[in-house]
């Protein structure tokens, strides 16, 4: 049984990774108006896989017979400077993502809801890639200094994902 506790914690987790989603929706527009398209497309991609982590939680919610309260989401920024500063943003949310992850698998640790710990560790392995992934972009951008040609290379790169 979900205790009514952990139920207000996975839609308030829902509501984050629709938070993603919206941020990274922000991102792409921001990197198609720069002409970025392939920075642009990536963040597309992670938009979808944002929403489908949020989508995750509320089937699973669901699943178990409980109720799905859906939290308003708030706007966010639309301008994110350029590539360098945009995924150390990245870099920086999905870390913060991390942390309520670990938060949700403390609780269901806590209260002893092992189905739910054993439902959020996929979550914690998404994390990892999650981190790994904004970490692995924003070195090559580290290295290039945002010299335009190699950002530009690295745009062309962006855009191979999920081809």
């Amino acid at each position: 049984m979900i205790s009514q506790a952990m139920v207000a914690a996975l839609n308030h987790q829902i509501k984050h990774e629709f938070y993603s989603s919206y941020l990274y929706l922000s991102m792409a527009a921001h990197c198609d108006q720069q002409g970025l398209f392939g920075f642009a497309h990536w963040m597309k991609l992670q938009t979808d896989e944002e929403r489908s982590h949020g989508m995750k939680i509320f089937d699973y919610l669901l699943d178990n017979g409980v109720p799905v309260a859906l939290e308003p989401i708030e706007q966010p920024p639309a301008a994110f400077g350029g590539p360098l500063q945009m995924f150390r943003a990245v870099l920086d949310h999905e870390r913060s993502i991390t942390q309520r992850i670990h938060n949700l698998v403390a609780q269901a640790k806590e209260e002893h809801d092992y189905r739910t710990d054993s439902f959020l560790q996929w979550y914690v392995m998404e994390q990892m890639e999650e981190e790994k992934n904004a970490m692995d972009i924003l070195q090559r951008i580290e290295i290039v200094e945002e010299r335009m040609s190699a950002i530009l290379w690295i745009d062309k790169e962006l855009k191979k994902r999920g081809a």
